[in-house]
């Protein structure tokens, strides 16, 4: 396995695009599989089609199309055979562009300005500002001005209300107790109010509000219980920003950490090494949670440390290169 290989394919190669023109990941991961094979300068690479299945976990018609993508953009070149097997060179030469990280950047920029207007317009509306506030019993009581409750009081009842002064020290019991709810004047429908309590809100005046999370706060739930599924625990930071770019092109959040579930069980299955798995980055980056998984029924276990699907290897080689 040439580092310079596998550098080229998963960070320096340009993007193949699909027939409608999307990132086409799973030719991506196909190339990802035939420079762990190459040499340094893209040479000799030749993996059987099998090989390729069991690095990436694409069935057998998914891999030939990936491949002829692949050779239809220029990427991969064939330069004759061995043991049967088409054997590749990888066109290192060919570079990404700069302007896809920029692109990157700007859809990132606009993703975090807007998620800054929807936060500020969410406190907007969550401050309200009243002017007056009127409150009115059975008894007549009137309170004018919501910020303070020194405003007029009209009570027509004979006894004091109890809204309007609170008891005075002459007027406590014995013990020094507060008098019972039974003992408090007949035209009252509240406990009495101390004067350091005078101005205060009272919790009986509104209702508390109802907690909704925003935009982004359920996009951090999200991406935690994403980096949790996700095997590979690495660059965190670059995670979050490729998993908001990713739900910026249109991919649910939910989605995604269905899929990064869904692909660790098939690296289980497959007994991916650890070191072969993307960086959880370069996974959403690279839009690999729409990649076609096999079903698990697909793999069954060899009694050897691994696994194969259920196509056996045909007695005559020459059928690896009709089907390619």
């Amino acid at each position: 396995m040439s580092t310079e290989a596998m550098n080229w394919a998963m960070d320096d190669a340009p993007m193949p695009r699909t027939e409608k023109g999307k990132p086409d990941t799973t030719g991506r991961h196909v190339l990802q599989a035939l420079a762990e094979h190459a040499r340094s300068d893209g040479s000799n690479s030749h993996p059987s089609v099998l090989r390729i299945q069991y690095r990436t976990g694409y069935d057998r018609t998914t891999v030939q199309r990936a491949l002829r993508r692949l050779e239809s953009a220029g990427l991969i070149k064939q330069d004759g055979t061995v043991d049967s097997r088409k054997r590749w060179r990888l066109a290192m030469h060919l570079v990404r562009p700069e302007s896809d990280w920029a692109d990157l950047e700007r859809e990132e920029n606009d993703f975090r300005a807007a998620a800054a207007e929807r936060k500020r317009r969410s406190r907007s509306k969550g401050v309200t500002h009243a002017e007056s506030v009127t409150v009115t019993d059975s008894k007549g009581v009137t309170v004018t001005d919501a910020e303070s409750v020194t405003g007029d009081v009209t009570d027509f009842a004979p006894s004091r209300h109890a809204l309007n002064a609170s008891p005075s020290r002459t007027e406590r019991r014995p013990n020094h107790q507060q008098p019972s709810v039974n003992q408090l004047p007949k035209d009252s429908c509240e406990p009495a109010a101390h004067e350091s309590d005078v101005g205060k809100p009272s919790l009986f005046d509104e209702q508390a509000a109802s907690v909704e999370l925003t935009e982004e706060q359920q996009q951090n739930i999200d991406f935690a219980a994403f980096y949790a599924a996700y095997p590979r625990k690495v660059g965190k930071g670059n995670a979050r920003k490729a998993f908001a770019a990713a739900v910026k092109r249109g991919a649910k959040s939910a989605d995604l950490v269905a899929a990064s579930a869904a692909h660790r069980d098939n690296w289980a299955r497959c007994r991916t090494e650890m070191r072969f798995i993307p960086h959880p980055a370069t996974w959403l980056n690279g839009e690999r949670y729409d990649d076609e998984l096999p079903a698990p029924s697909a793999l069954r276990a060899t009694g050897t440390g691994g696994y194969e699907g259920p196509w056996t290897e045909p007695e005559d080689p020459s059928d690896y290169d009709g089907d390619l």
